[in-house]
């Protein structure tokens, strides 16, 4: 089974969302918002993902940090523990699929993956 992480007002995840659906995927979603995440979790995405990737740097929550907490990003421990408390710093959506960790939503990345 799929797990999609996201928020369900973000319209990346409705799009990622939508295609699942269309493309008859089950799929469990988790809203990080009010279910929240664990550190295994992130850990867990970091080892397929880079942080440049992972977070979201063009947001209103990244925007929103203060400089100390922005330079904080860039070191792993840190960066972790502002996910955690921001969960919107993550780039949505994030998929795992068969030990796949997917960030963000592409057609063809997932046409590829769900083939």
């Amino acid at each position: 089974m799929s797990t999609l992480y996201g928020i369900p007002n973000c319209s990346t995840v409705k799009k990622a969302r939508a295609w699942l659906d269309s493309h008859a995927q089950p799929v469990t979603f988790h809203d990080f918002k009010k279910a929240g995440l664990t550190r295994a979790d992130v850990e867990r995405w970091l080892e397929q993902q880079p942080l440049s990737v992972l977070i979201n740097r063009k947001g209103t929550t990244w925007r929103a940090l203060d400089e100390a907490q922005k330079a904080a990003a860039d070191e792993r421990d840190s960066a972790i523990e502002l996910m955690l408390a921001r969960p919107s710093l993550i780039k949505r959506p994030v998929l795992e699929h068969d030990g796949r960790v997917l960030v963000g939503f592409d057609e063809t990345v997932y046409a590829g993956v769900f083939a």
